[in-house]
C-alpha cells in the first residue's frame, strides 16, 4: 500500500488547477512545491491574458485546450469572483504587406473554431483605439485579462477544502519505481531529506519538468526544456491611459513568439512585452536590461505613434519553459501518461508555456481523464499475474481498488 494515492509536483497555475480537479474525486492527494508559496515562477511572471485560441495549429493541444479552457475560465471567474475583464484584443497590420498575415490568422482561428473575430478597417480602428496606427486589424472580443494571483489562490483554497495537502518548501530530489508505484524523495528548507510512496505522480514542475521526468528514468532530448526569457517595459503615466485593450503586432512566422505587444492590466497599468531571448543555460535569470529600452521603443512605435522614448521604463522579466528550439516550428504541449515508456501512473506535463494559464482548467480535465484511463486499464488487465497485496494488476503495477 502506498502512502499517497496521487502526488502533483509543482504548484504553479497548471499544477494547482490539476490539484483542484483531482481532489474533487480522489482521496489522499499531495501537492509538492519547492518554493514557500504557489506560482513563484512562470505563473506569476506573464501577461495575465485570457487567450482566445487564435494562433495555434488546428488539432493541437494548445488550440483545443485553450478554446475549451477560455470558456471554463470565464465561468470560473464568475462563480468564484476572481477579478477579470473581457477587454478584447486588436491584432494590427501597420502596412499593406502585413494584411495577408492577419488574414491568415483569421483563417487559422476559424479552423480552430474561434468564430468571433472581426476584421476592422482603418475607420473602425479609430473608433475603438483612436491613439494607435493600423491600416487593418483583427478584433478578438473574447480575449481578456485576469488577476492570476487571485486565480491561483482560489485553486489552492478549493484544493485544501477538497482535502488535498499542499507541502511548500519541499523540493523533489529523486524518484524511483516500486512494486506498486513510486518512491519520492524530498529535501526541505533545512536540507533534511524524507521519502514517501505514491501510486500516481503528476509532473507539473514547469521550468524543471524535464528534470523531474529524467529523475524517474525518462531521458529524451525531445523533451529537453530551453529557458526563454522575456522582459517587459511599462508605459508610464499619463500615456498608459491612451489605450483601452490589448494591442498585438502580427505574429512571428514560426510562433516562436507573438511579438512585443501591449497588455493592459486590471489596475489600469500598461505593459509592453515580452521580448524573446533563449538563455544559454537553464538558470532562472530575472535581471532586467535597461539598455533594451531603445529596442522596445522601436518595436512598438510604428503602431503606438504617441509614444516617446522616455515614456517607457523596465517592469519585470519572466521565463517560458520552451520545447521549441530557436528557429524550429511551433511545438505542442507534451502531456502523456508514460506507460508506453515503462512508467505507468507517471503523467508528464512538459513545455507548458502560454496559453497554459488560459487552458489550466481544461488541462486539469485532460489529466483527470488520463487518470480514468489508468483505472480502465487496471480493470482490463485481469489477465496479468497479480502482484502480492494488489487488487487490480496491470503490467506489474497496481492499485488497491479502494484507493479511488
Amino acid at each position: 500500500m502506498n502512502d499517497v494515492n496521487i502526488t502533483v509536483i509543482g504548484a504553479g497555475v497548471v499544477g494547482l488547477a490539476i490539484a483542484q480537479k483531482v481532489t474533487e474525486r480522489h482521496k489522499n492527494v499531495f501537492i509538492l512545491e519547492k518554493h514557500n508559496t504557489f506560482g513563484q515562477e512562470t505563473s506569476s511572471r506573464n501577461s495575465e491574458v485570457i487567450h482566445a485560441g487564435i494562433y495555434y495549429p488546428q488539432g493541437s493541444l494548445k488550440a483545443i485546450l485553450c478554446i475549451k479552457g477560455k470558456k471554463l475560465l470565464y465561468d470560473y471567474c464568475e462563480k468564484y469572483e476572481v477579478p477579470y475583464k473581457r477587454c478584447g484584443k486588436l491584432i494590427v497590420a501597420t502596412s499593406e504587406e502585413e494584411i495577408p498575415v492577419i488574414e491568415g490568422v483569421l483563417q487559422t482561428a476559424k479552423n480552430n473554431g474561434v468564430n468571433d473575430l472581426i476584421m476592422l478597417s482603418r475607420e473602425d480602428i479609430i473608433q475603438l483605439e483612436p491613439n494607435i496606427y493600423a491600416v487593418k486589424a483583427l478584433l478578438s472580443p473574447s480575449t481578456g485579462i485576469i488577476d492570476s494571483h487571485s486565480l491561483m489562490k482560489q485553486y489552492e483554497t478549493n484544493t485544501i477544502n477538497n482535502g488535498g495537502q499542499i507541502v511548500y518548501g519541499s523540493e523533489v530530489t529523486a524518484i524511483s519505481r516500486t512494486a506498486n508505484g513510486y518512491k519520492i524523495t524530498l529535501s526541505d528548507a533545512d536540507r533534511k531529506e524524507y521519502s514517501f510512496t505514491s501510486a500516481i505522480i503528476i509532473n507539473s514542475a514547469g521550468l524543471t519538468s524535464d528534470i523531474v521526468s529524467e529523475m524517474v528514468g525518462i531521458k529524451d532530448e525531445y523533451l529537453k526544456i530551453m529557458f526563454c526569457k522575456g522582459e517587459y517595459f511599462r508605459i508610464n503615466p499619463p500615456k498608459n491611459r491612451l489605450l483601452n485593450r490589448l494591442i498585438y503586432p502580427v505574429p512571428h512566422p514560426k510562433l516562436e513568439h507573438i511579438g512585443v505587444h501591449v497588455t493592459v492590466d486590471l489596475a489600469g497599468g500598461v505593459k509592453l512585452g515580452p521580448d524573446v531571448k533563449y538563455l544559454e543555460s537553464n538558470i532562472q535569470d530575472y535581471k532586467l536590461t535597461a539598455s533594451k529600452q531603445e529596442a522596445f521603443y522601436n518595436s512598438v512605435k510604428h503602431y503606438l505613434p504617441f509614444l516617446e522614448f522616455d515614456d517607457i521604463s523596465p517592469e519585470m522579466a519572466g521565463i517560458r519553459p520552451k520545447l521549441q528550439k530557436p528557429g524550429e516550428q511551433i511545438r505542442d504541449y507534451y502531456i502523456a501518461e508514460e506507460s508506453d515508456r515503462g512508467y505507468p501512473g507517471f503523467i508528464n506535463l512538459i513545455g507548458m508555456e502560454s496559453p497554459a494559464l488560459t487552458s489550466s482548467l481544461a488541462i486539469a480535465d485532460y489529466v483527470d481523464g488520463l487518470i480514468d484511463d489508468i483505472k480502465k486499464e487496471l480493470v482490463l488487465g485481469t489477465d496479468r499475474l497479480p502482484v502480492a497485496g494488489c487488487r487490480l494488476p496491470v503490467a506489474g503495477y497496481c492499485f488497491p481498488l479502494s484507493s479511488f
